[in-house]
């Protein structure tokens, strides 16, 4: 996950692009998948326990390119840039700032005048989350992720209007193809990277695809 990659997927022709948050010991909203920075890095340690600083002398890229961790705001800036194009930010919980993650995220989206830009979605596994960002910013779509062993939708958040649509595996989906568009609601669907899912998928009626290929996904598309 660095900005060369996010940069190479717009350059692709991708849709949108996608990225996973949490926050830095000093609050800072970095885009880091994992808990811990020892698979993703040449470092290690938890995100939550290490500074910006810190994390900013770590290697996130490879040893012939090496690259430093993206903020929110570098990705925040970078969409700027392409009016044209979808970035859905994945809040990634259990934390122990617990809501200070949402927070920062609206803030950093009223700052760059994002807060209601229809471009922008949230997407979380956590209920509380999107629960959250439902009062911080409730004219961002949210899409709430759901883990196979769970039930397709969560009757809380779609009893409350909190959410613009499910997420579940393609696994999942091609298991039972009516969990797709659940309750009227979009589907999104990960990881596609096979160009056998992606055709699947696209015959499904999926509104959002998240796939590690774009260039094969437009192929594959025809787009």
């Amino acid at each position: 996950m660095t900005m060369p990659a996010f940069e190479s997927a717009l350059a692709l022709g991708a849709d949108g692009i996608e990225c996973d948050v949490r926050l830095s010991s000093c609050g800072t909203a970095v885009c880091i998948h994992d808990p811990v920075v020892n698979r993703v890095s040449d470092g290690s340690g938890r995100v939550s326990a290490l500074s910006l600083a810190e994390l900013d002398r770590l290697n996130f890229g490879t040893p012939s390119d090496p690259q430093p961790p993206v903020r929110l705001d570098d990705l925040l800036e970078l969409i700027s840039e392409y009016p044209d194009r979808e970035l859905f930010i994945e809040t990634k919980h259990p934390l122990r700032f617990g809501r200070e993650l949402e927070e920062q995220i609206a803030l950093r989206l009223r700052y760059f005048g994002l807060l209601e830009d229809p471009r922008i979605r949230i997407i979380s596994f956590s209920t509380l989350s999107i629960l959250r960002m439902r009062q911080l910013a409730p004219a961002i779509q949210r899409i709430h992720l759901r883990r196979d062993r769970c039930p397709v939708y969560d009757p809380v958040v779609y009893a409350r209007g909190a959410v613009a649509g499910w997420g579940i595996s393609v696994g999942r989906a091609r298991e039972k193809p009516s969990r797709i568009g659940y309750r009227g609601l979009p589907g999104y669907m990960w990881t596609v990277d096979d160009p056998a899912d992606m055709a699947w998928v696209a015959d499904h009626g999926v509104r959002w695809m998240a796939t590690n290929r774009p260039g094969t996904a437009r192929r594959v598309l025809g787009w």
